[in-house]
């Protein structure tokens, strides 16, 4: 369920409050200068009231949407996969700002492999998305001799020399003290002719991979079935 209408109530009330507290901030004040001094106090202890209520429902708020962007996946990239011969496959892959690649792979499964950045929770909630950079593509062999004795297909996606956030990471640790983690991740699937699939990232931080329709799904539950 999603809690954007929640939200959205939440933080309603939330500027309701602090609506109400501006209101009886300023009758406080005009009693003061008006010398009615109980009166003031009590305009200003129902401010105080409202503030803390406001104050409240925002922070509420803030820790909700930060669990509801830890709870969220965003699309890394999308693979489309044609036969070529026995093991050996064309593989589309598509990013969602656009670029595309045709590459050949060999083996029974593609796997994608990233980098991936984490933030400490507190930057999670705060609005900060993991970061992730595309590393490499490649085939791998469901059985244990082959992979061992067959060479394996890997091409590389980044191919840009500048030195990137991961890497300063690893280099100077005392550097980004918001960064949690940083690692690789990958996620894999049964290369079938004509096969769909999606590639997305956690916002815990890890790749998944599932296909991207029934047809797909159908082809790798016959592929996989023995």
């Amino acid at each position: 369920m999603s809690l954007t209408p929640f939200l959205v109530v939440l933080f309603g009330a939330a500027v309701l409050c602090l609506l109400f507290a501006s209101g009886h901030g300023a009758r406080a004040h005009r009693h003061w200068r008006e010398r009615r001094r109980v009166a003031a106090t009590f305009r200003l202890l129902w401010c105080l009231v409202f503030l803390g209520f406001a104050l409240l429902g925002s922070v509420a708020g803030i820790v909700l949407l930060g669990y509801r962007r830890l709870a969220a996946e965003a699309e890394v990239a999308r693979i489309e996969a044609h036969a070529l011969a026995a093991q050996r496959y064309a593989v589309d892959i598509r990013t969602p700002d656009g670029e595309s690649r045709r590459i050949e792979i060999g083996g029974d499964d593609w796997q994608l492999d990233a980098r991936v950045i984490k933030w400490t929770p507190r930057a999670v909630v705060l609005g900060a998305p993991p970061l992730y950079r595309i590393e490499r593509i490649g085939g791998r062999y469901r059985d244990i001799a082959q992979e061992r004795s067959t060479m394996r297909s890997v091409v590389a996606l980044d191919d840009s020399a500048l030195p990137d956030l991961w890497t300063l990471k690893r280099r100077f640790p005392q550097w980004l003290p918001w960064i949690d983690a940083d690692y690789g991740s990958a996620a894999y699937l049964p290369l079938v002719d004509g096969g769909r699939y999606v590639v997305t990232l956690a916002a815990a931080g890890g790749l998944v991979a599932r296909p991207a329709d029934e047809a797909t799904a159908r082809r790798i539950a016959e592929t996989v079935t023995p």
